[in-house]
């Protein structure tokens, strides 16, 4: 029986499985799309969401420049870098078109996602799926975050020509009773009886 046995195997050993997933955020929290298995993506979100989770508890911290905080608030903010540090990768590089970058994963975490996050309180990723694969018939997914930094577009009010306004309730009725007013409602006619 597996009482208490939270989590996916893999069929992996204990620290193969925490290398894969341990990879897996990195690169999520790199790109901030990355395509992989269901399963994989699945146990991934746990793990990324409890890293931004432990950045967003800091609050202000968290983001507010190093100069401006006090002994205190610096010693909590490392002790939590620290402790994010201990499962996630410091630097990781990334390549867009033929230029590569350096990103620092580590102030990523405190520095962006924690901002961009600091009013939801929960579930900063989503699971898209996407269907099989070709080779192994593995179910693929995408898991990306939520709000993904680009500015979102204004939501435009639709125009008066498109859409006229629906009328009231009481409109209709008031309509309704009036129609039967004007129009008596004819009788059905008698159906004929079969001669036998």
């Amino acid at each position: 029986m597996r009482h208490g046995k939270s989590g996916r195997q893999f069929g992996r050993n204990t620290s193969h499985r925490r290398a894969m997933l341990r990879a897996l955020t990195a690169n999520l929290v790199a790109h901030e799309r990355i395509e992989t298995t269901d399963a994989k993506a699945k146990e991934l979100r746990r793990v990324a969401e409890r890293l931004i989770t432990r950045a967003i508890r800091l609050g202000e911290v968290a983001y507010t420049p190093h100069d401006k905080l006090s002994l205190a608030d610096r010693a909590r903010r490392q002790a939590a870098q620290q402790q994010v540090g201990s499962y996630l990768r410091r630097f990781q590089v990334t390549q867009d078109g033929g230029e590569s970058t350096k990103v620092d994963l580590i102030e990523k975490v405190f520095v962006d996602l924690a901002k961009r996050f600091k009013a939801r309180p929960g579930g900063y990723t989503r699971i898209i799926k996407l269907g099989r694969r070709r080779g192994d018939n593995a179910p693929m997914s995408v898991i990306e975050f939520v709000d993904k930094g680009e500015p979102r577009a204004p939501i435009e009010p639709k125009a008066a020509s498109e859409k006229a306004p629906k009328p009231k309730k009481t409109e209709k009725a008031a309509a309704a009773g009036a129609a039967t007013a004007k129009a008596p409602r004819a009788k059905k006619p008698a159906k004929a009886e079969a001669v036998g």
